[in-house]
């Protein structure tokens, strides 16, 4: 027969249930913290957003005194560039030239892009908002079908003229590549916005009709969507109205692109210029990609700062748009994972893309799900480059998925060593280095050795590879 318990029998017990305690305690607020994180995240349409507005991170970056540093250091860079452009002038024609040829051939037919443009915001301003609105009319069943056809039909001519138009006005007037710029990114951006409203509202219109009750978003927060720096619509967005960057970004913007032409002018032209001429050698090739690799990674850096900071902060600073989170991770040591996925989906809304294929996939195949993101982000960058470029040479395509896809997979969040970061940036060196090279002597093979046209206008087609007479 078992005595009674003995006192370290009791010990034990209340040591046991202490921990349970504790165990349940803790379990509670991780499961309200992460309940909070997820409605911060995902607002109920119509309400404020009860949060503090998060800071861009590039501003907090710059309270640093180091990281100033680093950009004082390239205000340096643009001054000795434009110090030996001087001093070039002076020794060889014994006078100032400082002549701008390649920033004044880029933009060149700029007002033409801008007219084209007009016609592509009309069309996105008024098409899915009016489309919507026949959509929530509470008629009888045969003229609300109407409606829906009738919805369906603008929104098809919508998506048209979005598609058609831009393209056709850069190969029929031969639009250089800051025009062309203008037109392929408004023409992807305004169709990301078209889908992100339409796709936030369609639900809630359908289950009003149902009898719920939900009301019909309102044109002036569709407007304000249409311009503030953000893919996901709500009826409304957190403010901030602070503005200490909104008087100096359009400066920064303009310096960063006369920053771009010094480097195009002085490191990668007298290079490449004549590169196609010559016959091709493997030696010549991999000294080209070597020498393309510091303009390519500078060229990347001005363009993260002069969109992602200079021209997204100075319209969320005028809109008075709170949440600045325009880019949340950079390439850290811990985060590899998150660096590759934001470089490599950054210009089609991956996070979108993403969760709404994770979701369509029932959550049981992420890696799929990950892996068609990829393959619409690497489809998507290669139009941009061809548009912009005016030829299909599928650089960024290979890199997309032989280099970035299995990148993405193996150099997750869990390789946080200096080890994984210097190789990182080695790989981000060198497929910089190849696009500008390879990319710059397609564009100079065109020139020397032009393609025959088709009805025309010039081929798509590399012409770096095609035989020549």
């Amino acid at each position: 027969m078992e005595g009674p318990c003995t006192p370290p029998c009791f010990v034990l017990q209340a040591v046991k249930t202490q921990l349970l305690e504790q165990a349940q305690g803790q379990l509670m607020e991780l499961l309200d913290q992460a309940m909070w994180e997820a409605v911060q995240a995902y607002p109920p349409q119509g309400r404020p957003v009860p949060s503090v507005p998060p800071d861009s991170l590039h501003n907090e970056l710059m309270e640093v005194p180091h990281f100033r540093t680093i950009y004082h250091m390239f205000v340096a860079g643009l001054c000795v560039f434009i110090i030996s452009t001087l001093a070039i002038d002076l020794i060889d024609e014994g006078r100032l030239m400082m002549e701008f040829d390649l920033l004044t051939f880029s933009f060149g037919q700029l007002p033409l892009a801008l007219v084209t443009w007009v016609p592509m915001f009309l069309s996105t301003l008024l098409v899915p908002y009016q489309a919507l609105r026949l959509w929530e009319r509470p008629q009888s069943g045969g003229a609300w079908t109407l409606g829906v056809g009738l919805g369906c039909l603008l929104l098809a001519a919508h998506t048209v003229v979005l598609g058609i138009l831009p393209v056709h006005v850069a190969v029929e007037y031969q639009l250089p590549p800051a025009s062309r710029c203008v037109l392929v990114f408004e023409q992807v951006r305004l169709l990301m916005k078209s889908y992100s409203f339409l796709r936030e509202t369609v639900p809630g219109t359908l289950r009003a009709r149902g009898g719920e009750g939900i009301r019909a978003p309102s044109f002036s927060s569709y407007l304000y969507f249409l311009f503030c720096p953000t893919l996901i619509y709500r009826e409304t967005y957190p403010s901030d109205s602070s503005q200490s960057y909104v008087s100096s970004a359009p400066l920064q913007a303009l310096g960063c692109v006369l920053y771009a032409c010094f480097i195009l002018g002085r490191l990668c032209v007298p290079v490449f210029a004549n590169m196609s001429q010559e016959p091709f050698s493997t030696r010549a090739l991999v000294l080209s990609i070597m020498h393309a690799t510091l303009p390519g990674i500078f060229m990347l850096l001005l363009i993260f700062f002069a969109f992602l900071h200079c021209w997204l902060n100075a319209f969320a600073e005028m809109l008075r748009f709170g949440d600045r989170m325009f880019y949340r991770v950079g390439p850290g040591p811990g985060l590899l994972g998150s660096w590759m996925q934001g470089e490599l989906g950054k210009d089609v809304g991956e996070d979108g893309g993403y969760v709404g294929s994770h979701l369509l996939l029932g959550g049981r195949a992420r890696g799929a799900a990950m892996l068609g993101v990829f393959l619409v982000s690497a489809v998507v960058h290669e139009y941009i480059f061809c548009f912009v470029l005016g030829f299909f040479y599928p650089v960024m395509l290979l890199l997309f998925l032989v280099f970035g896809g299995p990148l993405n997979f193996t150099m997750h969040d869990r390789r946080t060593g200096p080890a994984w970061n210097v190789l990182m940036w080695t790989l981000l060196f060198l497929g910089q280095g190849i696009q500008v090279s390879l990319y710059c002597q397609e564009w100079y093979a065109r020139r020397h050795c032009p393609l025959p046209q088709v009805s025309g206008h010039d081929t798509p087609l590399p012409a770096r590879s095609a035989p020549h007479p």
